[in-house]
């Protein structure tokens, strides 16, 4: 029995080191792992022109709606809708033959007015002459001293009603206050319009245009920077992008700055100022201004594709000596296209890896290949086939 318990003894010991023995040989077989392919970017400066985007609404800068101040018929209009009028055209016209006809009647009720108080002041000046030879009764002097008053009284009304007149006929034509754009008529010929109620039309000015934004409080002091300096006509510090979102040519200026801030929203209205020679920009069109971004100029840029998220903390894999990767920690600017700042934790000239990094650990091996392609094939293809161990 102790013979036969000491053979199984040494059987098994046996097994225990041949096993151990393979597994040595195994591993020194295979070796270390094979590099990672990875492609790789160089970090360099380079012009980092980048904009801020604000919601924007096209406004024009004088606009007026169109009333009647007197009530009748439209019996003219003198404009094409959509046209250009200048300051004083003519635009419609309201009962001008009615209001022309109690124009002239007021003017001769003036005149006759006056015909009376001539002929009461001769009165008055004949009756005083008579009344200092006492050839006359004093009641007969006192009654034309009263009807002198009464005349000229009557002419004061006579020429205040033409006045007034006056002004209803000055009224029954409309002419443009400032030159602009008309749109489209409200009221056609013989339509009944009310003074203060019925819209006639809409006049507005197109060129310049306005077009407002709302910053918010903390940006006040950059746009009164702005609003100070003098920009020219190539001046890209301002860029209208229209609904369709393309860039309006014409670049644009601070012209106005609101008084206050709004409590409610923190924000403040700044109206921009745009040329608009064309009319391409109709008020009331919405879209985005751009404006350029302090910090603008030459900046380190480094593909987007290379950084990786980890915590809201952003890291990218830089390729050191022996092509071993070490990962940094970066702080991160605005992007531009594929590419973003990079403010903090890396250098110029810096291999960093832009393809296979979700293969990578911290000391990896590499092996820069050309490109993501190539990444791609060396993947599929796997690692390198080991020679065969002899047995």
């Amino acid at each position: 029995m102790k013979i036969e318990r000491s053979t199984l003894f040494y059987s098994l010991g046996l097994i225990v080191f041949l096993s151990a023995c393979g597994g040595k040989n195994q591993q020194a077989q295979q070796g270390p792992p094979p590099p990672t392919p990875v492609a790789i970017s160089v970090a360099q400066e380079g012009t980092a022109v980048y904009y801020d985007e604000y919601p924007a609404t096209v406004t024009a800068l004088n606009q007026v709606e169109i009333y009647p101040q007197v009530s009748g018929y439209i019996t003219g209009i003198f404009f094409r809708e959509g046209q250009t009028v200048s300051k004083g055209q003519k635009l419609y016209e309201i009962d001008r033959q009615q209001y022309q006809a109690n124009y002239d009647e007021a003017v001769a009720n003036v005149n006759v007015a006056l015909a009376n108080l001539n002929r009461a002041e001769k009165d008055a000046e004949r009756y005083r002459t008579l009344a200092k030879e006492d050839a006359i009764a004093r009641q007969t002097v006192d009654n034309a001293e009263a009807a002198l008053q009464s005349a000229k009284m009557q002419v004061a009304a006579a020429r205040a009603n033409a006045t007034r007149v006056s002004t209803n006929l000055k009224y029954s034509t409309i002419i443009a206050p400032f030159t602009g754009t008309i749109g489209i008529s409200q009221v056609k010929l013989g339509a009944a319009v009310s003074p203060g109620q019925t819209l006639l039309n809409t006049l507005s000015s197109d060129d310049p245009i306005a077009i407002d934004i709302s910053v918010d409080e903390t940006d006040i002091s950059r746009f009164v920077l702005l609003q100070n300096r003098s920009g020219g006509p190539r001046d890209s510090t301002f860029i209208f992008v229209t609904p369709g979102g393309t860039p309006f040519k014409a670049s644009g200026k601070v012209g106005i700055i609101d008084r206050a801030v709004d409590p409610q929203t923190g924000t403040l209205k700044v109206r921009l100022f745009f040329p608009n020679p064309q009319k391409v920009l109709k008020a009331g069109m919405n879209g985005n201004v751009r404006v350029l971004n302090n910090e603008s100029g030459r900046r380190l840029l480094i593909p987007y594709k290379a950084v990786t998220e980890q915590m809201s903390e952003f890291f990218v894999y830089v390729v050191g000596d022996s092509s071993k990767v070490t990962q940094k920690k970066v702080s991160l600017g605005n992007r531009i296209g594929a590419n973003v700042i990079v403010k903090d934790g890396l250098r110029e000239g810096e291999k960093i890896v832009t393809e296979g990094i979700q293969k990578l650990r911290e000391g990896a091996v590499v092996r820069v290949v050309p490109d993501s392609a190539a990444v791609a094939q060396a993947g599929t293809a796997g690692p390198q086939n080991p020679a065969a161990p002899t047995r």
